[in-house]
């Protein structure tokens, strides 16, 4: 019962274009999360072997592993090392609702 309302719930903040795009961001941050802790693993690494072979600190790949990109350069860097990239694109959202939650 209570997964419903949560899901009536989000199925109606996604009306919105704005938080659907927020939306979309953070599940496209948690696939990349996913991908390095995956890669990292895999190559059985801990989180210090990475940063030295990266060039990076420890506590940056524990950051990034934590959802928190403070610098697209660094998650760049991390990407590239083990073989992927991001790209990012800007898009008019279409809706006055965006430019109204920056007022």
């Amino acid at each position: 019962m209570r997964q419903e309302r949560v899901d009536e719930h989000l199925k109606e903040k996604l009306k919105d274009p704005y938080f659907r795009e927020l939306h979309e961001l953070e599940a496209q941050k948690l696939e990349i999360v996913k991908r390095i802790i995956d890669y990292r693993i895999k190559q059985k690494l801990t989180q210090g072997k990475l940063a030295k072979l990266i060039g990076v600190t420890q506590q940056h790949i524990s950051k990034i592993e934590n959802g928190e990109f403070s610098s697209i350069f660094t998650l760049e860097r991390v990407l590239l090392a083990i073989g992927l990239t991001v790209r990012i694109k800007v898009i008019p959202l279409h809706s006055s609702s965006a430019a109204h939650q920056l007022h």
